[in-house]
């Protein structure tokens, strides 16, 4: 069923700065578009069945743009460490399991059923280099009814043998095979290019992920400029690019002409910032992994004001947790220690902002969703705050917050993607 009308305390963004509440309003959906928040039903949508959720809050559903699925197991481990060397304690030998298709589905059995549960309703994944585990993933993840971009990734140089692919062209040839199954096989479940970041991506290596990209119509997903020796080893890597973002962009796989998500950017300079700007990357901006991993705070407020396209993430298993909730507190949290501690020229992050960071901000990346705006896809969380206690009652707004910071799976009581609802 995809006409109806949603009944409850609605709540979305105006824009970045500003919510938008329609109390004891009405959503309705006709094939599984919003088609507005009224205060009653128009007489044109009389006859759509209605859903009355009561006090309950209605909000967007929440796009994470950076999650990997193979480090789910391991999440919580290793945040004493920096980037680099966590890679090589924790990530690496962990990914290579995935090459036991039992293991596998095991693994990614508990992250499908965690993200199905969770305030996510489209997301960007990180699979492993190993093609048939990720068409596995891919399977669950279609069954779940979450809308998902996922990828095989490439990596063939500067990682451990037991994970390298051993040459940029069965790299390339293994991809290819599995973007040709995927594109076949799933629906709601769409391949995305995906070379881990330059150190572990050969010339060669990124030379042919752009041509597959041109070939099939493909977005792409990298990290950048998330660690002082990360970018460090690229300068060593790539040292006739202009900066980080330049290492990707001389192989077209930088945005553009495709869709592209960049994870982190807490180092990003000027150059950088304006190649992003231009072509139209978005940055996935993953708070938790930052402070966890050592890498820093990005200057998220300063990348809006820039007009650049952000959205948020959680980045298990940098971060500890894939509630899109966590992120929006850690964001705020985050951006205020950044301003206090280093530049309080950046102002910290509101609560508007981050929570559009999570709904619309990162939604663009999918189409029009993250919005109850007329046209875009009904993509919805219904939350029951009703096991929050507080000794006198709070306006929608109060609710919403207290909510987020409060809440977990557990209070989301119902969850729609796309139009349909999942439970």
């Amino acid at each position: 069923m995809k006409d109806f009308v949603i009944k409850g305390q609605i709540v979305d963004s105006e824009s970045p700065d500003r919510l938008r509440i329609a109390e004891n309003g009405a959503l309705v959906v006709t094939e599984g578009l919003c088609r507005g928040v009224f205060p009653e039903v128009p007489e044109r949508f009389a006859g759509l069945p209605v859903t009355d959720f009561g006090d309950r809050l209605v909000i967007p559903g929440m796009s994470d743009l950076h999650i990997h699925a193979s480090q789910f197991a391991f999440r919580g481990l290793g945040m004493d460490m920096e980037l680099l060397d966590w890679l090589n304690t924790y990530t690496f030998p962990e990914e290579a399991k995935f090459r036991d298709p039992g293991y596998a589905e095991r693994a990614y059995g508990g992250f499908t059923e965690a993200l199905r549960r969770s305030p996510t309703t489209r997301a960007a994944v990180f699979a492993t280099v190993h093609p048939a585990a990720t068409l596995l993933l891919m399977e669950q993840l279609e069954a779940s009814g979450l809308r998902t971009c996922v990828g095989k990734v490439n990596m063939d140089r500067n990682c451990p043998d037991y994970i390298r692919e051993p040459d940029p062209e069965r790299s390339l040839a293994a991809t290819e095979e599995w973007i040709c199954a995927a594109l076949d096989r799933f629906t709601n479940t769409k391949p995305i290019l995906t070379p881990r970041f330059i150190p572990t991506c050969s010339d060669a290596l990124m030379a042919g992920l752009k041509r597959l990209q041109r070939r099939y119509g493909l977005p792409t997903q990298s990290h950048l400029s998330e660690n002082y020796g990360e970018i460090a080893w690229v300068k060593e890597l790539a040292p006739d690019s202009a900066h980080y973002g330049d290492a990707y962009d001389r192989f077209g796989m930088f945005g553009g002409d495709h869709r592209c998500i960049m994870a982190h950017c807490v180092h990003s300079g000027e150059e950088e910032l304006e190649l992003i700007k231009r072509n139209g990357v978005f940055i996935a901006h993953s708070p938790e992994s930052n402070m966890n991993i050592a890498s820093g705070v990005a200057p998220i407020s300063r990348y809006l004001e820039l007009g650049l396209r952000v959205g948020l993430a959680t980045d298990v298993a940098g971060g500890s947790h894939e509630s899109m909730f966590r992120a929006i507190t850690h964001a705020i949290q985050a951006s205020k220690l950044r301003w206090r501690l280093k530049d309080q020229r950046v102002k910290p992050l509101s609560f508007a902002q981050a929570f559009w960071l999570a709904t619309a901000g990162g939604g663009a990346f999918f189409g029009q969703v993250g919005r109850f705006e007329e046209g875009f896809e009904l993509d919805a969380l219904v939350l029951d705050d009703g096991n929050l206690f507080h000794p006198q009652p709070l306006d929608v707004r109060s609710r919403l917050e207290r909510a987020v910071y409060l809440a977990d799976d557990r209070n989301v009581f119902a969850k729609y993607v796309a139009g349909t609802r999942l439970f």
